[in-house]
């Protein structure tokens, strides 16, 4: 589809057209592990990569589903193309196998999801891989952290759980000028309020899970960059079959079909409800990147059109006080992840950072009293009666 196509055309349209076997205005969900040849030539030249085709569902370019994922979400992202996979980990994890070998060094966000920071610190290092986690909302201490052998740089912006803002434009300009490939998580802001690849950065992922999805009934994950950087993947992804199922794929294409529609529920929600705790006696801080206050006010205004739907805050009397607010919601949800058309709420320090030192998590932020919320699209009123019936307990 062409690029003049306003966002929400391209999310509903782009990557699909009717079926040519059928006529099929939805795009098929093709349940099948492999394809047939028309000769052994066909198969061996397919296997050669001589022709582009497919051939067997682990590998790429997967099925004709998975085609039409790539298709739009590279269109929304504004990227050459892309590759699916069975998890956002599962992407970030080929990026990282791709890309660096022993004896590498590179830099990531000091604040990410704790199953980023488990590969980084823990399964990388094994394999001789160095990873530098920096306060990558200070450019000057990316540079200072650049090394000789550093081959990548990546962040995560809005950082998960804290909300922390990175310059992606200027972070990408220090990664060109020392040969280091830029990557960005943008998991949080979704295409719809943020292209990390127009601001400069080499290759975005995403969780598929959260705001793609949008309705917590898959997992999965997707990168988008060049197509040079996409083939270069191939080898590991071919390898170590993170393979997204077609189901998923299929999910992730009628998901992204109301993603535009669904994000400015999700951050008119979340902006309310910011104001809201911002305001509440019993509330010590709130960070939202929408919020003057934020500390990355001015940077999330210049490339953010918008906020998302994340958000997070720290309660007057710390981890039980906490706890009991979540034990005292109704109507938002108990739970991990985000993204959801159900508002969420979860204890990071607990459960999605447990996995990082008690240490590591206090320095970077990430303290017992934090409570995260993932605005879900109820309306923004009965969010906030909830919250406030569970606070009046407190």
């Amino acid at each position: 589809m062409k690029k003049d196509k306003k966002f929400g055309t391209r999310c509903v349209r782009a990557g699909e057209a009717p079926d040519p076997s059928y006529g099929a205005h939805t795009t098929p969900l093709y349940q099948t592990s492999t394809f047939i040849f028309d000769s052994a030539e066909q198969g061996a030249s397919r296997f050669a990569g001589e022709e582009e085709g497919y051939t067997y569902a682990r590998l790429v370019p997967n099925t004709p589903t998975h085609a039409a994922l790539v298709k739009k979400i590279a269109s929304l992202e504004e990227g050459e193309t892309g590759q699916t996979f069975s998890s956002g980990m599962a992407a970030i994890t080929a990026v990282a196998l791709s890309q660096l070998e022993q004896g590498d060094h590179f830099i990531s966000s000091d604040v990410v999801y704790g199953g980023t920071y488990g590969l980084f610190s823990s399964v990388l290092a094994k394999f001789g891989v160095e990873v530098s986690f920096v306060d990558t909302s200070d450019p000057e201490k990316v540079k200072e952290n650049v090394r000789k052998n550093t081959k990548l740089i990546f962040l995560e912006t809005p950082a998960n759980p804290t909300m922390i803002i990175c310059d992606i434009e200027e972070i990408c300009k220090i990664a060109r000028e020392t040969g280091a490939l830029s990557v960005v998580d943008n998991t949080f802001a979704t295409p719809y309020f943020q292209r990390p690849l127009k601001s400069g950065a080499d290759v975005v992922i995403h969780s598929c899970t959260k705001y793609i999805g949008g309705h917590a009934d898959l997992i999965g994950g997707v990168v988008v960059g060049k197509k040079e950087f996409v083939r270069s993947m191939a080898p590991v992804v071919n390898c170590t079959g993170g393979t997204m199922g077609v189901h998923e794929a299929w999910l992730s294409i009628r998901g992204l079909k109301t993603l535009h529609l669904r994000m400015e529920k999700h951050a008119s929600n979340a902006m309310e409800v910011a104001e809201f705790l911002e305001a509440h006696p019993k509330i010590e801080w709130v960070r939202y990147p929408g919020l003057p206050g934020h500390p990355q006010y001015e940077i999330a205004q210049k490339q953010m059109s918008g906020f998302s739907g994340m958000l997070s805050f720290g309660i007057k009397g710390g981890i039980e006080a906490g706890r009991k607010l979540m034990n005292s919601v109704e109507l938002c949800s108990l739970s991990v992840s985000l993204g959801a058309v159900d508002t969420l709420i979860e204890h990071p320090a607990s459960m999605t950072h447990v996995n990082i030192p008690a240490e590591v998590r206090a320095k970077v932020g990430i303290t017992d009293d934090l409570v995260r919320i993932s605005a879900g699209l109820e309306e923004a009123d009965d969010i906030i009666e909830d919250l406030d019936q569970a606070l009046t307990r407190l």
